[in-house]
């Protein structure tokens, strides 16, 4: 588990002085998911302790939470982790090195139990959004490649090259784009491709660039949707959607006057009403967002790598990005191809075509 790999010291340093800016005296809690993550843990916990923190590693793993929900009783399956809890309360930062795993590990998990116990990771998830400044990488290992359908060798350099790029020319770049976005009032979204036709408002004031503090790689610049009567239409998803180890091919929602309609998929259609139905605000939008990173260009079925990809963008259900109105212990988002086919218009202006952001043309 030793890498000798200099690039995990490089991107650890990272973490802790650009992305967390960790002081002296500050505690960082860094959750550490699946044992292939222990270079990077490493690496981050040595760049805390020469910034002057006090780090802690958790040790978390799928596997774990398999036997969880195996196992436990329905009173379990909605138990709040008290441990993690309170270190949302007791870490001034926080950090989370996801490591790839099966994505079949839970086939035999039935959907109401996983999906209850996804809103109990959710709440774990509001707490550390409310409490920390907080980081989340997905970091590649054997599993992840085969996920993603590359040899380990392409999906680590992907990575690195992603994760330590030149992040001030970039961010100047995705600034400008967000600024020319902006408007003081609401905005309609419409996007139109592969079976989807869809509208929505949006707080045109929220439109910013993701700054590369909360997850990394980064590359997106994102608004939040306002849920209004003007949320109508279908949208569909060439990709599968991919929450709690379980994917949803052919992933399609319906919304009408603001309300969902319905949400089909081919495979784990029953999982995916179970999320849309946790709370009241889990079937309506939390983010609307643009992928800006050049230096991904492969589907990996990971939510924190495709959301970035240059030519995609991405909704997500559930908790609203800043200058939303929908509240809901989930946060998930899904990724659309728009590459081969795809057009997004903003109060009519057309922003996107085929994947090409036109943002340096308005």
């Amino acid at each position: 588990m030793l890498s000798t790999d200099k690039r995990w010291k490089e991107l650890g340093d990272v973490f802790v002085n650009y992305c967390l800016e960790l002081k002296p005296g500050e505690k960082l809690m860094i959750a550490q998911n699946e044992i292939e993550t222990w270079p990077l843990a490493l690496a981050t916990y040595e760049a805390a302790i020469k910034a002057g923190g006090y780090p802690q590693i958790q040790l978390k793993s799928e596997t774990l939470r398999r036997a969880f929900m195996k196992l436990g009783k329905e009173e379990q399956h909605t138990w709040l982790p008290g441990l993690e809890a309170l270190g949302m309360e007791w870490a001034d930062a926080y950090v989370a090195l996801r490591g790839g795993f099966n994505l079949d590990i839970y086939h035999d998990i039935p959907a109401d139990v996983l999906a209850a116990n996804q809103v109990v990771h959710g709440k774990i998830s509001s707490l550390r959004w409310k409490n920390t400044r907080w980081l989340l990488s997905r970091v590649p290992n054997a599993a992840f490649a085969q996920q993603a359908g590359l040899d380990l060798e392409t999906v680590t350099d992907m990575y690195f090259n992603a994760c330590l790029m030149d992040y001030s020319t970039g961010l100047k770049d995705w600034d400008s784009w967000a600024e020319k976005i902006k408007s003081d009032g609401n905005q309609l979204v419409h996007i139109t491709g592969k079976n989807t036709n869809l509208k929505f408002e949006v707080n045109g004031t929220s439109w910013q660039a993701s700054a590369v503090i909360r997850n990394i790689p980064g590359g997106e610049i994102f608004c939040a949707p306002l849920n209004t009567k003007n949320l109508n239409g279908v949208i569909y998803w060439e990709n599968p959607g991919v929450l709690g180890g379980r994917l949803m091919p052919d992933m399609q929602v319906e919304w009408k006057n603001g309300e969902l309609i319905k949400a089909t998929a081919s495979n784990n259609e029953d999982y995916l009403n179970n999320v849309l139905r946790s709370d009241a605000g889990a079937s309506l939008l939390g983010e609307f967002a643009f992928g800006t990173n050049k230096f991904l260009n492969h589907f990996t079925n990971d939510i924190l790598w495709d959301e970035k990809i240059y030519g995609t963008i991405h909704l997500a259900f559930g908790r609203c990005a800043p200058g939303g109105n929908n509240d809901s212990a989930i946060h998930w988002d899904v990724v659309k191809e728009m590459r081969e086919e795809g057009e997004v218009t903003i109060d009519g202006l057309t922003v996107m075509k085929d994947g090409e952001l036109l943002l340096n043309k308005l």
